[in-house]
């Protein structure tokens, strides 16, 4: 499990809450190269695995970092996983979770 200054968050005014890797995260992490996301409509918990990622420098499950229903996953670092090592939060998104 990692830890949760490795991720950030950042809830839009309806409650949907958007999950990202931070610069810690992607150091810890290393290159990125295979990104399992969660599925649309998979209702989380911050007990449950909001992704499971393979990288450089380890495997790992992130857990959710709260509870609610996925609305929406980043399509293109399905296909692209070293996106989630951008800086750039509008690339690197993880998901996005309603409360």
């Amino acid at each position: 499990m990692m830890d949760t200054n490795y991720y950030w968050t950042k809830e839009d005014a309806n409650g949907v809450v958007t999950v990202g890797l931070t610069q810690a995260g992607q150091s810890e992490l290393g290159n990125i190269t295979f990104v399992s996301l969660p599925k649309v409509n998979a209702k989380l918990t911050t007990h449950d695995t909001l992704l499971n990622v393979e990288a450089d420098k380890a495997v790992s499950d992130i857990d959710s970092p709260i509870d609610g229903t996925v609305v929406e996953v980043n399509k293109a670092a399905e296909d692209n996983p070293s996106l989630l090592n951008e800086a750039d939060q509008s690339k690197s998104w993880i998901a996005k979770i309603q409360k």
